[in-house]
């Protein structure tokens, strides 16, 4: 017959793992709704994009951003910020993306995280063309060339720097989440990529590369794909507790007690 130490241990141990289950389950379902908020905000945004509230939005915001008749080119504030605005928005360019992406990659490879460097590269990858795909489908003409700062190459809506650094950051963040036990680290590193994601968006904006509209829009759908990626890493994590097999993480090493 058990004693009451044993029940009371089998009993705080069946505790912990409701409430561990229970926290899944919130999380799966958070980023559920985050991917649907996320795609109806898309539709939302381009729905409003083609109709005169929405394009009287983006003109204002572009005024804004812009205020000298005499020198469109010209952003507000003062001549630093402009240039600190240009070396910020290269965190979403596909080229700087794609080094972080390799490093990183490389590097969850190399711990033997298998599921993660797959669905990392499937969510930079899948990022990429849904940015070309609704872009050659939506054919928005960029700000005029006298606002715009920096080149630009293609279709404005959506903006491929917010959707993609919103989908590498955001999933980024979330991976290093599960590498920290305190609730405090995890809020940090995650508030650290939604940061990142949000700069790179507004100086799209401030440099006159983007309408704001775009913006949102890229912020959205990159929200929605980071979310669904995640959604298949604990689907499939759920699965492979079962069976033990496929493509899956290994486990993190467990530190030395001191």
């Amino acid at each position: 017959m058990p004693t009451k130490a044993e029940l009371r241990d089998d009993a705080m141990t069946a505790l912990k793992r409701s409430v561990a289950f229970a926290r899944a389950e919130l999380a799966a379902l958070a980023a559920l709704a985050v991917v649907a908020l996320g795609l109806m905000a898309f539709v939302e945004l381009a729905d409003d994009m083609t109709e005169a509230d929405g394009q009287a939005f983006d003109q204002t915001v572009l005024m804004a951003m812009r205020p000298f008749a005499d020198d469109p080119h010209r952003a507000w504030g003062p001549w630093w910020l402009e240039e600190a605005a240009a070396d910020l928005t290269s965190l979403g360019g596909i080229s700087v993306l794609t080094l972080f992406a390799v490093m990183v990659i490389g590097f969850l490879w190399f711990q033997r995280k298998w599921l993660s460097s797959v669905l990392l590269l499937a969510g930079l990858a899948g990022g990429v063309a849904l940015s070309e795909g609704t872009k050659a489908l939506f054919e928005r003409e960029r700000p005029p060339e006298i606002y715009q700062a920096v080149e630009t190459i293609n279709a404005s809506f959506p903006s491929g720097h917010a959707l993609l650094s919103t989908v590498f950051y955001l999933s980024i963040g979330v991976m290093l989440t599960r590498a920290f036990p305190r609730r405090r680290f995890k809020t940090y590193v995650l508030g650290c990529a939604i940061l990142i994601a949000l700069l790179v968006g507004v100086t799209r904006v401030y440099l006159g590369a983007h309408w704001a509209t775009d913006v949102l829009a890229g912020w959205s759908l990159g929200a929605a794909w980071a979310m669904a990626l995640w959604l298949v890493a604990w689907a499939v994590q759920r699965l492979q507790r079962r069976h033990a097999t496929g493509l899956q993480d290994a486990p993190d090493p467990v530190e030395p007690s001191a």
